[in-house]
């Protein structure tokens, strides 16, 4: 197993304070020259405080904008959901005249002799003595001559 830190024991404390006490010069240069590096930074950054946070501002309000757009549960989505439930009141309504329609016919062919005389002829080619019942007849087929010479064969 790898040691993580490089740490020694000491015989006596006093070598250990020793051995700290000759880094402490080195120590300090360290902290100095990191110091140095990293002042120009902070006091920059500090100055352009607002700009950075007006920035932070502006991307947060546009990714919320793009969530209220295109997020799952957004206007697109919404705009989608409810031209899907038009569609489907307008269905739900052309269903109620049909049955309202059907309705009618049904109570119509219960009580009425003509209307089930009119059905009678219609659907299933009834007449009446000395009646005719003109039939048109099917449209002809035309034959339509193959794509290529292979499906004559």
């Amino acid at each position: 197993m790898k040691r993580l830190f490089n740490l020694t024991k000491f015989a006596r404390p006093e070598d250990g304070l020793r051995t700290v006490g000759e880094h402490v010069p080195r120590a300090e240069a360290l902290a100095t020259l990191w110091v140095v590096r990293v002042r120009p930074l902070t006091t920059r950054l500090y100055a352009l405080r607002r700009r950075i946070a007006t920035v932070a501002v502006v991307l947060l309000a546009a990714s919320l904008l793009c969530h209220v757009m295109f997020g799952a549960n957004g206007m697109i989505v919404y705009r989608q959901k409810r031209a899907e439930y038009e569609e489907l009141q307008n269905q739900i309504q052309r269903v109620h005249q049909d049955n309202a329609r059907y309705t009618q016919q049904i109570q119509g062919l219960q009580g009425d002799k003509t209307a089930i005389e009119k059905e009678a002829r219609e659907q299933l080619g009834y007449a009446k003595p000395g009646e005719y019942v003109y039939v048109a007849p099917p449209p002809a087929k035309t034959a339509t001559p193959p794509a290529n010479r292979s499906a004559r064969k």
